[in-house]
């Protein structure tokens, strides 16, 4: 092999490496935002009296794995409800709660969506240097509809 053969074997050796390395570093990113979103949810889990019980023998990982991973399960035995949500990868474990835990699970859930959208509202309106004009009229009193005019 010359040596611009040589060259070019090496560059596109290197060019494959990288995109390699990218990949992979892309790859935790994304693991790693899921992670943290169940983490999240496990959290508001514990926070609103779920039991938090580890697959720790084989016969609760086996069972563990028939569930379907990180949603919830209702179960009934009696005049009992009881909400199972079954997290395989984070913690290798269930969280177990009562009708009580899971109806204060879903109000702090609802609350939590209340005060993110608040916050996106108050985001939206205090930049005091966007300028708004800059964007062209609005609504229909301007001549157009919204979603008309521009092939929005």
């Amino acid at each position: 092999m010359n040596s611009t053969g040589a060259r070019s074997f090496i560059r596109n050796r290197f060019v494959r490496l990288s995109m390699a390395i990218a990949l992979v570093v892309a790859l935790q990113g994304i693991t790693g935002c899921k992670s943290q979103i169940i983490q999240e949810k496990e959290d508001s889990l514990a926070a609103a009296g779920f039991i938090l019980r580890p697959a720790n023998t084989p016969e609760r990982v086996a069972m563990l794995k028939r569930l379907p991973p990180n949603r919830f399960v209702r179960r009934e035995h009696g005049d009992a409800v009881h909400y199972v949500y079954a997290d395989p990868i984070v913690c290798s474990c269930l969280y177990v709660g009562t009708q009580q835990a899971y109806s204060q699970y879903l109000r702090d859930r609802q609350q939590q969506q209340i005060v993110d959208q608040q916050q996106l509202t108050a985001q939206e309106y205090s930049d005091a240097a966007w300028n708004w004009g800059a964007w062209g009229p609005w609504g229909p009193e301007y001549g157009f509809a919204y979603g008309g005019g521009f092939g929005w």
